[in-house]
């Protein structure tokens, strides 16, 4: 844990992405929070900890970087963005990790990878409220968390049940992403009664699809351009 308290002492600010959910757009978010993060010379990272399905190196276009060993693990570089994940060491294979195995996977990667000086470190957690929310409470101690739901009632119910334990591990929560709008304020709404910040909303982009693995069309999408007034409030 020492070890990994070193490799981030060089890190400003640590963003948690996480979601109650799968398939609510939380690892999209988060890699192109990062590209326009980097665009705007913020010295940024991403950090994928999602072992059971890692997107990031595919949104990014990363499938064949490979992190450099330097007296540790130095992160590729993609578009101005440090990325780190356990996608090139397991390949097209599945990732079969039990929960202790999954904790000292992570602990492994914090401790080996070297981030040097960062503005911010963006990771993106997996789905849900298991082991790993904690596993980063612990090991991250001072992180913030960023909440992303769609306006669908089973997407907020479960982003329900992470608030709920983010708040009893006394972790600072900046606050939820809507995305996947539709028109209807029902995050907003739900932020609101819940007393959290929202952060605002993305419309769902039929072209973001075509944009995967391809930074600089993702760039110039609507879900870009929306989700860029929402990073500038990641002062």
């Amino acid at each position: 844990m020492r070890e990994a308290e070193k490799q981030l002492s060089g890190v400003r600010r640590v963003v948690c992405v996480g979601s109650g959910k799968g398939g609510v757009g939380k690892s999209l978010v988060s890699a192109t929070a990062a590209l326009l993060l980097s665009q705007r010379s913020r010295r940024v990272g991403l950090l994928d900890l999602d072992f059971y399905g890692p997107s990031a190196h595919l949104i990014l276009g990363a499938w064949d970087l490979m992190p450099t060993e330097d007296r540790g693990v130095v992160p590729p570089e993609i578009h101005g963005v440090r990325l780190m994940s356990i996608a090139p060491y397991i390949g097209e294979g599945p990732s079969a990790l039990r929960g202790s195995d999954a904790t000292h996977a992570m602990l492994e990667l914090l401790a080996i990878t070297r981030w040097g000086e960062l503005d911010l470190l963006l990771v993106d957690m997996p789905p849900g409220t298991g082991d790993e929310i904690l596993d980063v409470v612990k090991f991250i101690p001072a992180a913030e968390w960023l909440v992303v739901s769609t306006p669908s009632k089973l997407s907020i119910q479960t982003v329900r049940r992470l608030l709920l334990l983010l708040r009893e591990t006394g972790s600072k929560i900046m606050g939820a992403i809507e995305n996947m709008a539709e028109g209807e304020a029902c995050v907003e709404e739900f932020c609101r009664a819940e007393g959290v910040q929202f952060l605002g909303s993305v419309p769902r982009d039929p072209k973001v699809e075509r944009a995967i693995g391809r930074p600089e069309l993702l760039l110039r999408t609507e879900f870009a351009r929306r989700l860029e007034a929402i990073v500038r409030k990641l002062k």
